[in-house]
C-alpha cells in the first residue's frame, strides 16, 4: 500500500508539471527572443574527455561507430540516415565524437569537423532525439569545446551560422529549464547553460543566473560526503568531466567561483578515489559501468589533496575497506529517492573485491552497450554479490505502463532501514550493516558483517537471515559472489574454491557451513559487449543454517585445475 501511495503521488507530481511547462515555457519563449542573438566567443572551455585519432579515420570515410553499433554513410550525411538505434542517435546527436577530430590534428579532420556541424545546422527538422534536454546539452558543450578546431578557417557565413546554432541551443535549454529529468541530465543543462554564458559574449548577462541554477542543483545532488544523490559513482565522474572546465572558464574570465561549486568538486574528488579500485576502474554499483581508467586519470590529476580516500560514505551509503594493495567496496545505503531512481539497482549489501590491478569478486554492472533486456537484469539483486531471498529482488523495478512513460524504470520500495556499524582495530576493519528489504515480503532482515585483516590477506564474512518483528526465518535464500571474468576457478575440496587472478594471484574461498557450488555468471559491464564468467553460490533451503559464514584468503598458489 504505501508503494502505491508513494506512485500516485509521483504521479501526480510529474503531470502537474507537464500541465503547467506551456504556460512557463511561453514566458521565458517571450524573454529569451528579444534578447540578443550570439555575437562572438571569448573562450573555448576545455574537453577533458579522452580522444582516439583513429576514430577520425572512420568518421572522415563515412563510417560512425556509436554505442556498438555502426551506419555506413556511402556519401551520405549522417544526419540523413536512419539510426539503428536511440543510443547511436544521441551519440550522433550529441557531438562528442567531434575531440576524435580534434586528436587527429589534421587539416582534413579540422575541415571534416566543420563540415560535419554546418551539415546539421543546415538541416531544419532533426528527430525529437537531437532536442531531448542531455543531447542538447551535450551538443553545445561538444561545440563550445571544439570551436577553436570548427571555426579555425570557417568563412563569415559559416561562422554567423555556427553562432546561430548555439543562440538556438542556449534559448532552447534556458525556456525549458526544469522539464529535463532530475539528477545527471539536469545537472548536464545547467552546466551547459552557464559554459555557454561564459564563452558568449552577448551572453554575459545570463551568468550569474546561471551559477545561481547550477548551484542550486549541486546542492540537491551532491551530498555531503561527496557522491551523488542517485548514488552512481560513475556519475561523479560525468559531472566533474564538464564541471571543471566550467570553473577554469569562470576564473579565466575573471569571474567569481561560487563557494557551492568549489565545495561540490572539493568533495567529489575523493569520491572518485574512493570507488576505484587498483586498476584504476569503478566499483560496479547502481547503475556504473566499465570506467575508462585514463579519464578518470585526467581528472585526479585536478586533485590537490592526492590523499588516501576515506572509508566511511554515510551519506552516499557506501563503505571501503582497505588493507596493504587488497580493497573492498561495500554497498550500505537505501535505494535513493525514487525521482533519481532511474538507474538505481536493488543491491543493497553487495561488496567488490580486488587486490592490486586484479578484480575478483564484482557485481555485474551496468552494460556499456544496450543489449536486450539485460539494463533490467542488472538492476536485479541477483545480479550482485549479496544475499537473494525465495530469488526475488530486495527492491521492485517499475518498468511497464503510463506510470513508466511519465517517471521512467524508477526502482521502488525496498530497504528504508540499512543501519551500519564499523570498527577499526590494530589494522583490521569491520563493517557490519543490515537491510529490511525482504522484510514486508518475507519477514526477514539480512544482515551482512565483513572483516578485513590488517595484512589485507583475509576476508572474512558473515551472513544472517533474522527474523523480523515476531516472523520466522524458514526462507530459502542464495549468496551469490561474481566473479571477473579474468579469474580462474578451480575446486578445492568439498568446501572450497580456488581463484587466480590475471596477474597469477591466487585466492581461496571456503565455507564449511555449505558447500560452495560454481555456476555460471555474465559480466556486462564490459566495452566489448556480454562476457562469461562464473559465480561461487552458497544455497540453503528453508530448513537449512540460517547463519553463514565464509572466508576469502589469500594463497601462494599459481595455477588452478579448470573452470
Amino acid at each position: 500500500m504505501a508503494d502505491r501511495l508513494l506512485e500516485w503521488k509521483l504521479i501526480g507530481r510529474a503531470l502537474a508539471d507537464r500541465a503547467g511547462a506551456p504556460f512557463v515555457r511561453a514566458t521565458r519563449s517571450i524573454r529569451a527572443f528579444v534578447e540578443p542573438a550570439a555575437d562572438r566567443l571569448l573562450i573555448a572551455p576545455q574537453d577533458l574527455r579522452t580522444a582516439d585519432p583513429t576514430v577520425a579515420t572512420d568518421i572522415y570515410a563515412g563510417v560512425f561507430v556509436f554505442s556498438g553499433q555502426i551506419v555506413e554513410c556511402n556519401g551520405r550525411s549522417p544526419f540523413e540516415m536512419a539510426p539503428p538505434s536511440e543510443d547511436w542517435a544521441r551519440v550522433l546527436h550529441g557531438f562528442g565524437w567531434l575531440r576524435h577530430l580534434r586528436a587527429a590534428d589534421t587539416a582534413s579532420a579540422r575541415s571534416n569537423a566543420r563540415i560535419l556541424v554546418d551539415d546539421w545546422l543546415r538541416i531544419a527538422d532533426h528527430p525529437p532525439i537531437a532536442w531531448e534536454p542531455e543531447v542538447v546539452a551535450r551538443r553545445t558543450m561538444a561545440w563550445l569545446a571544439q570551436s577553436p578546431m570548427i571555426l579555425a578557417e570557417a568563412d563569415r557565413t559559416t561562422y554567423h551560422r555556427f553562432l546561430a546554432g548555439l543562440t538556438r541551443q542556449f534559448r532552447w535549454l534556458r525556456v525549458r529549464w526544469g522539464e529535463e529529468p532530475t539528477g545527471l541530465p539536469r545537472l548536464k543543462v545547467a552546466i551547459a547553460v552557464l559554459a555557454t554564458a561564459i564563452a558568449v559574449d552577448g551572453f554575459r548577462r545570463h551568468i550569474k543566473t546561471a551559477s545561481r541554477r547550477l548551484d542550486d542543483e549541486l546542492k540537491r545532488q551532491i551530498l555531503p560526503d561527496g557522491g551523488h544523490v542517485g548514488r552512481n559513482p560513475v556519475t561523479i565522474l560525468e559531472v566533474l568531466i564538464d564541471l571543471l572546465p566550467v570553473r577554469q572558464a569562470l576564473a579565466a574570465r575573471g569571474h567569481p567561483v561560487s563557494p557551492a561549486m568549489m565545495g561540490a568538486i572539493d568533495r567529489m574528488m575523493p569520491m572518485l578515489r574512493f570507488f576505484r579500485h587498483g586498476d584504476g576502474a569503478f566499483a560496479l554499483f547502481n547503475g556504473a559501468t566499465t570506467t575508462p581508467t585514463d579519464l578518470v586519470a585526467t581528472v585526479l590529476a585536478y586533485d590537490d589533496a592526492q590523499g588516501r580516500p576515506h572509508g566511511n560514505a554515510p551519506h552516499s551509503g557506501y563503505q571501503r575497506l582497505e588493507a596493504e594493495k587488497t580493497v573492498v567496496v561495500m554497498d550500505t545505503g537505501a535505494p535513493p529517492p525514487p525521482e533519481f531512481a532511474r538507474t538505481a539497482h536493488a543491491g543493497t549489501l553487495a561488496f567488490e573485491l580486488s587486490s592490486a590491478a586484479a578484480r575478483f569478486v564484482v557485481n555485474c554492472g551496468a552494460p556499456f552497450r544496450p543489449v536486450k533486456d539485460w539494463r533490467r537484469v542488472a538492476r536485479s539483486t541477483a545480479a550482485h554479490s549479496t544475499l537473494v531471498v525465495d530469488d526475488h529482488s530486495s527492491a521492485r523495478i517499475r518498468d511497464e505502463g503510463a506510470f513508466v512513460d511519465l517517471l521512467g524504470p524508477i526502482l521502488i520500495g525496498g530497504p528504508s532501514d540499512v543501519p551500519v556499524d564499523r570498527a577499526e582495530a590494530d589494522g583490521a576493519v569491520a563493517v557490519t550493516a543490515s537491510h529490511d528489504g525482504y522484510a514486508a515480503d518475507y519477514g526477514v532482515v539480512h544482515e551482512r558483517t565483513l572483516r578485513l585483516s590488517a595484512n589485507g590477506d583475509i576476508l572474512d564474512g558473515r551472513d544472517r537471515v533474522v527474523p523480523f518483528e515476531g516472523g520466522t526465518d524458514d526462507v530459502p535464500f542464495v549468496i551469490r559472489f561474481h566473479l571477473h571474468p579474468s579469474v580462474k576457478v578451480g575446486r578445492l575440496g568439498d568446501h572450497g574454491v580456488v581463484l587466480i587472478g590475471h596477474a597469477g594471484e591466487g585466492w581461496e574461498f571456503t565455507c564449511d557451513d555449505l558447500t560452495p557450488e560454481v555456476e555460471e555468471s555474465v559480466h556486462l559491464a564490459d566495452l566489448h559487449g556480454l562476457r562469461r564468467t562464473s559465480q561461487i553460490v552458497l544455497a540453503s533451503g528453508e530448513d537449512g543454517p540460517r547463519e553463514i559464514r565464509w572466508r576469502f584468503s589469500r594463497t601462494a598458489r599459481s595455477h588452478a585445475k579448470g573452470r
